[in-house]
């Protein structure tokens, strides 16, 4: 289904409650799995979460995770260590496509029996679970930090904990924190110095609630319509300025944009007045790629050139982001460059108006583009592929008044 964005107005204002954060959502789940005793709160509602539900409790061989990369990371890591089960874990023709062979190697080394039932280092993978007796794996610090979080998120489920040594410079930090603090919050002992992650053993934790905070990465589409509207005041609910996310970087990035963040209690209000444009910006996301193309469209929106850097591991998201972004942004008559890590992109002209945006199947691509409907009416195919992290998405838009056409 193809949805048509328009917005007339100069000013946006209003108040939006945005769903659980998916990252802590999905890490709370593997962790309530493992040692119970956990009520988790503000829960997110996307699809990513749902399918991550659906398969800790599944008792079926084959775990079809569709769409979802998290998923596929952790529960590798999960089903591994459920000594006595088979699974079967696979899933979209694009995640068959999404390497898992460091992973699968790493866990491997600690004594796990997974196979490939197709390509060699690619989903979908056969775990025959067990008893893991390792206290000790290694591996190249660079790769993507949900290899990292699924083996810590079962670190203290082994009789002698586990310690990670990551080799070289590490890349998507935040993440890698966020997991240890959910852990740690769940009453795991661990800690993250000098490369080494320690994750103490643990055969039980005390019940407790949990409280997810909101998506920083849903966050940042609204920062984009702030800066990219004249005026704005949008007020955003559950965060809290000590976040765990390391999307959370926004509220300083957008300074640029003339967007500024007022902590509240429980929420955070963004507010824009009329000021002028950067010419550029640079900026280095390697701690958080998920919000290159709601910067790289804001960027456009706005006539700002950009260099955007450390996107290394964008190329094995829902799509290759990188190639996506420059086929859309040319479209609408933006100027882009490309490498294994980087984009720039050229000072833009005029903008193209009612631009189909492909989506790739990816819904940060059908969120980072739909703010481009303040400056021109935009065309997204494909365009509830947003229910992957954020089903609410078209409705919250409407809250701000965006014309929303089905087609």
């Amino acid at each position: 289904m193809k949805f048509k964005l328009k917005h007339s107005q100069e000013t946006v204002k209003g108040a939006l409650q945005i769903t659980g954060s998916k990252s802590e959502s999905n890490r709370l789940l593997i962790i309530e799995s493992l040692f119970k005793n956990l009520e988790i709160s503000n829960l997110s509602n996307s699809d990513d979460t749902q399918v991550m539900k659906k398969a800790l409790t599944s008792n079926e061989v084959e775990v079809d995770i569709h769409h979802a990369g998290t998923a596929m990371r952790f529960l590798t890591a999960y089903f591994a260590v459920q000594e006595g089960r088979e699974t079967v874990l696979t899933g979209s023709p694009r995640m068959q496509e999404r390497p898992v062979k460091l992973l699968v190697e790493a866990l491997r080394s600690m004594g796990a029996d997974i196979s490939y039932e197709r390509n060699e280092g690619y989903p979908p993978i056969r775990i025959q679970g067990k008893k893991l007796q390792a206290n000790a794996v290694s591996l190249q610090a660079n790769i993507s930090s949900q290899y990292i979080s699924a083996l810590m998120l079962i670190g203290a489920s082994l009789p002698e904990g586990l310690t990670i040594n990551l080799e070289g410079q590490v890349t998507s930090t935040p993440y890698i924190l966020m997991t240890l603090e959910m852990l740690q919050r769940s009453g795991i002992q661990g800690s993250f110095e000098d490369n080494i992650i320690r994750i103490e053993a643990c055969a039980a934790v005390s019940p407790k609630t949990i409280p997810v905070e909101s998506d920083w990465s849903s966050a940042s589409y609204f920062y984009s319509i702030a800066a990219l509207a004249e005026e704005a005041e949008i007020r955003l609910s559950n965060y809290r300025k000590e976040s765990l996310q390391g999307d959370s970087c926004l509220a300083t990035i957008y300074q640029q944009f003339g967007v500024e963040t007022s902590f509240e209690e429980n929420s955070i209000t963004l507010k824009k007045s009329k000021c002028s444009k950067p010419a550029s910006i640079s900026e280095d996301l390697r701690n958080s790629p998920d919000i290159a193309q709601t910067i790289a469209v804001t960027c456009l929106g706005l006539g700002t050139a950009c260099k955007l850097t450390g996107l290394h591991t964008l190329k094995i998201k829902e799509t290759d982001r990188l190639v996506a972004l420059k086929n859309e942004i040319e479209k609408l008559g933006g100027e882009v460059v490309i490498s294994d890590e980087h984009l720039e992109l050229k000072p833009s002209a005029i903008l193209k108006e009612n631009v189909e945006i492909e989506t790739y199947n990816d819904h940060r691509m059908a969120m980072a583009f739909a703010p481009i409907a303040l400056k021109v009416p935009v065309i997204i195919a494909d365009a509830m592929v947003v229910s992957k992290s954020y089903p609410d998405f078209y409705s919250d838009l409407e809250k701000l008044n965006f014309e929303v056409i089905k087609d």
